[in-house]
């Protein structure tokens, strides 16, 4: 149930699962194109107990399902598709990151398929990041389609997406979702692998039937295939698509890329499947992260991930600090929450760490690359003209971003203190335990 003060349509009592640190503020995903600053959001789900779904389904992924029998599925279906002329006969789209290696290396190696991996760009390339992305390629053995979007036009969309909707990543999580089923209509590829079920993180489709992406009902770019598309009242940044055309100066081909295929009167095969490969394979994010290291030469950060204690994850992209800042701002959850929340899960951390980890860390400040991407996020007047006079500020200096903070924290999760801002709600431990301590001697995520 939400409330008046409740922004975003969040339920206003904030509940915390009792197994891992998540609370009910989590947002489920949605459909991008509809999400404007009027949306409301749907928590993640929880049950009489206080568990929330997305323990539910890890206790289903560990106990109920017969993985022998998923592998027995995998290598049926990779065989349905295979081709036997030596061209590529399945696409894998990621960043290089440790998911994207294990997916494309499994199939190629241990299955014997012929992959064509491919990738939407990030906003701005971490050292780290290319690194990986070009071990992939170089040291692992693939193909790959790297796009990267017209730069003038990304960074205005990723801007309003910020100042509209204090979301850091919309614009780039609607490109990605669309380049692969383009990619793969255009080269004549009938299965797509993504990586995890999204039930492993509360998402409605359940770990036990959505082997299809779509199931959930929440994708831009796959259930929509055969969809007649009204693209004009798409939003895109919080802003209609038709908007953008006409008060931003941008032309159709400039949106192209973030509209479904279809969209641009391409003509479409119907035979495509979507599937995740961790509904036939046991995925375990950290063993893909020792995966990754031995057969890739994937390196994990030299130092923690600012907000949170792990090293390995979303290494890629200078702007993921913002992102996940933004979801503590707005949802109280930050990326320390995010990581321990899936490591408890998946058994590498107990709950007290992961406690004692959340309140050392999240809510940490990114400020390793906080210049460039106030400067990334700075639109001159010259750039788009015509838009001169929509915002009330073109500069994003630190000073706006903290205004912009304020205007997006909820009443009934910030108060604020003579020390600042402060969390009305914080994830505590059943037992008492000496967190400080706990987090303090925490050593990251290591090779086995």
């Amino acid at each position: 149930m939400s409330h008046k003060n409740s922004l975003f349509g969040l339920p206003e009592k904030v509940i915390f699962c009792k197994k891992c640190v998540y609370s009910n503020q989590r947002p489920l995903s949605t459909n991008e194109y509809s999400h404007n600053d009027k949306s409301a959001k749907k928590g993640l789900d929880f049950d009489e107990d206080k568990i929330c779904n997305a323990c539910k389904q890890m206790n289903i992924f560990w106990n109920d399902i017969d993985w022998e029998s998923r592998k027995k599925e995998l290598m049926k279906l990779l065989e349905k598709y295979r081709k036997n002329d030596g061209s590529y006969d399945v696409l894998v789209p990621g960043s290089g990151g440790k998911d994207s290696i294990y997916a494309s290396h499994i199939l190629k190696y241990e299955f014997g398929m012929n992959p064509l991996t491919v990738t939407w760009a990030p906003h701005i390339y971490t050292d780290i990041g290319f690194e990986n992305f070009q071990n992939w390629i170089h040291v692992g053995g693939f193909d790959n389609y790297l796009f990267t979007p017209n730069g003038k036009v990304h960074r205005k969309l990723t801007e309003l997406s910020v100042k509209n909707l204090f979301h850091f990543f919309q614009p780039f999580i609607i490109g990605q979702k669309n380049f692969a089923p383009k990619i793969a209509n255009k080269f004549g590829i009938d299965l797509v692998f993504y990586g995890e079920m999204p039930g492993q993180y509360g998402e409605k489709v359940s770990v036990k039937t959505g082997k299809k992406f779509g199931d959930e009902n929440q994708s831009e770019g796959f259930k929509i295939l055969k969809t007649n598309h009204n693209t004009n009242n798409y939003y895109i940044g919080g802003v209609k698509v038709k908007d953008l055309i006409s008060n931003f100066g941008l032309k159709p081909v400039d949106i192209s890329p973030y509209l479904p295929i279809g969209s641009m009167n391409e003509k479409i095969r119907d035979n495509i499947e979507f599937h995740y490969l961790g509904y036939y394979l046991k995925w375990i994010p950290q063993e893909a992260y020792y995966y990754a290291v031995e057969n890739s030469d994937f390196k994990a950060n030299p130092e923690r991930t600012e907000g949170t204690y792990s090293k390995y994850n979303s290494l890629d992209d200078r702007i993921d600090g913002f992102h996940y800042w933004s979801t503590f701002v707005k949802f109280g959850i930050g990326r320390a929450t995010y990581d321990a929340s899936q490591e408890i899960r998946s058994g590498d951390i107990t709950r007290e760490e992961g406690v004692a980890l959340v309140n050392r860390y999240d809510g940490e400040f990114p400020e390793r690359w906080a210049d460039e991407i106030f400067e990334y996020l700075s639109i001159s007047k010259n750039e788009f003209p015509k838009a001169e006079n929509l915002f009330e500020s073109l500069e994003f200096d630190r000073d706006y971003y903290e205004k912009l903070c304020d205007k997006f924290r909820s009443p009934h999760l910030w108060k604020y203190t003579d020390e600042g801002w402060e969390l009305r709600h914080k994830v505590s431990n059943v037992e008492k335990q000496n967190q400080e301590t706990s987090a303090r001697l925490w050593q990251g995520n290591q090779l086995r």
